[in-house]
């Protein structure tokens, strides 16, 4: 009998939108994952200083993205810690939840390249195997830090989706309609809610 395989799926989803359930449903579909979580960020250290949509509120949007997605379980872990949050000490937990399990760790190629600067990362390359969203299908080239520590990575076909949550947040602030960008449940919960107050200052791009 195999072991459980399970996927996490981190960011700030600032908003979630379309290109990260087209990512989501790749990795669940190409790892073959039993479970794949999605782990919006509390206070990412990466994007210290840019003011981010309200916690309830980006887990409320991501909820909606995922209605009825097989496989999806939003955990929202991080977004009950104070401070920064790493992605070491979420991995920390969920291992010794689950320490017969699989661990695939998704991540676009920008991220790959830098992941050098994260937290811990060799304990992070001992851990999990990376999946990395490669835009021509094919495994990424290391970053030089990486070259010399073994660890396993795959390529995930990228989504042909070229969506920013930057542009969605400016298309907000000028009040113009994002449906096609997030879809009808994340649009619709932003009309009802609110997060994004119109003409708010914008900032980076993921």
């Amino acid at each position: 009998m195999r072991a459980a395989r399970f996927g996490l799926l981190g960011g700030s989803f600032d908003p979630p939108h379309l290109a990260h359930l087209a990512l989501g449903r790749m990795a669940v579909q190409a790892l073959a994952l039993d479970e794949l979580r999605w782990l919006p960020a509390g206070a990412p250290w990466q994007k210290a200083g840019r003011t981010m949509a309200a916690p309830e509120h980006r887990a409320g949007m991501l909820a909606a993205l995922l209605d009825d997605e097989p496989h999806c379980v939003i955990d929202t872990r991080e977004l009950q810690r104070m401070g920064p949050t790493y992605t070491i000490t979420t991995v920390r937990e969920l291992q010794a939840e689950r320490p017969d399990a699989d661990w695939f760790f998704i991540l676009g190629q920008d991220q790959y390249g830098r992941f050098d600067t994260w937290r811990d990362w060799p304990e992070l390359l001992q851990r999990l195997t990376l999946a990395v969203a490669a835009r021509d299908g094919q495994a990424p080239l290391p970053p030089a830090a990486l070259v010399a520590v073994p660890h396993r990575v795959v390529a995930l076909p990228l989504p042909r989706l070229d969506i920013a949550a930057s542009d969605i947040r400016s298309r907000l602030s000028a009040g113009l309609p994002v449906t096609a960008l997030v879809g009808e449940a994340v649009a619709g919960y932003i009309d009802q809610h609110q997060p994004y107050p119109r003409g708010a200052a914008q900032g980076n791009r993921h």
